[in-house]
């Protein structure tokens, strides 16, 4: 399929990366009008041709409740104009973290969201979804789910902005993320060390300060929420004496004053990917989604 038979269309707020990506395959941009009526339900009107054409939907999913039906109407009135068929590219996937029952009474959300999508996207491409307890995203998705991983862009990133880095795990369950993106960046990294003295005692040190005392701290997520983890980290590696740290994570999706509490914590800067904008977007993605545009 040649990019002429191409289209995309960006949902609300997702102009800037469609833009990246409408330039970087060569691709057009979908006209179509969503908007509400008085009482609140959605129109959809698509301008466009898109008869045999493969459409391409592109909306982040952070706050999704109310992205979910301009998606499903918009997916559902290109299939009825003819469209060779519908695909999603969602940057940050949504409802992920609720893959279990923690509680008796609640409901696998992961699982209800991800048989929504699936009835009208055929297709959907995400940047390092929140796995957990699912191994892939194919276990609640019943279409073709592609994962694409930021980590690379991250350490290029890192390479080219930062001179003598020290990646930063906060604790021993983020060692694999972080320690990826700092071999890639050709840095050193360390994991915070937690002493339990008792149930609410814990002591955490800074292994090994005296040695990186001189580096610039980068501390690396997937997502940035409502920032308590990386607050605290920052408080620590303050009271060990180090310089204040360079702040990274794929996903912005800031809950409340997460984003000024952050700053206020004493960062040198916070840099995120472009998945869900933001202000502190600095790192493009569009590289990452090569595999849909062919």
């Amino acid at each position: 399929m040649n990019n002429k038979n191409i289209i995309l269309f960006a949902l609300p707020d997702n102009e800037a990366l469609a833009t990246a990506l409408a330039n970087q395959y060569q691709v057009q941009t979908g006209k179509f009008t969503i908007r509400n009526f008085p009482d609140g339900e959605t129109y959809v009107r698509i301008h466009s041709d898109v008869k045999d054409k493969k459409v391409v939907m592109l909306c982040s999913l952070d706050r999704p409740d109310a992205k979910l039906l301009p998606l499903y109407f918009l997916s559902r009135t290109a299939m009825e104009l003819g469209a060779k068929c519908t695909c999603l590219i969602a940057p940050y996937l949504a409802y992920m973290r609720q893959d279990k029952q923690f509680h008796p009474g609640e409901g696998i959300t992961s699982r209800y969201f991800a048989s929504l999508v699936s009835v009208f996207a055929e297709t959907i491409t995400t940047v390092d979804p929140h796995l957990h307890r699912f191994g892939s995203l194919s276990e609640i998705y019943s279409v073709p789910a592609l994962v694409v991983r930021a980590a690379n862009l991250i350490s290029d990133w890192i390479k080219n902005n930062i001179s003598r880095p020290i990646l930063i795990g906060p604790d021993s369950e983020s060692e694999q993320w972080v320690s990826e993106v700092a071999i890639n960046a050709n840095a050193p990294f360390i994991v915070l060390e937690k002493i339990r003295r008792g149930d609410k005692d814990v002591e955490v040190s800074v292994p090994q300060v005296e040695k990186y005392n001189h580096y610039t701290p980068v501390l690396v997520d997937d997502i940035i929420s409502t920032a308590r983890t990386m607050i605290e980290t920052v408080g620590h590696l303050k009271r060990a004496g180090m310089k204040p740290p360079v702040c990274i994570g794929v996903h912005a999706v800031f809950a409340g004053n997460a984003y000024q509490d952050l700053l206020n914590a004493g960062v040198a800067k916070v840099i995120t990917c472009n998945t869900v904008p933001h202000e502190s977007n600095a790192i493009d993605i569009s590289d990452l989604m090569k595999d849909v545009f062919k």
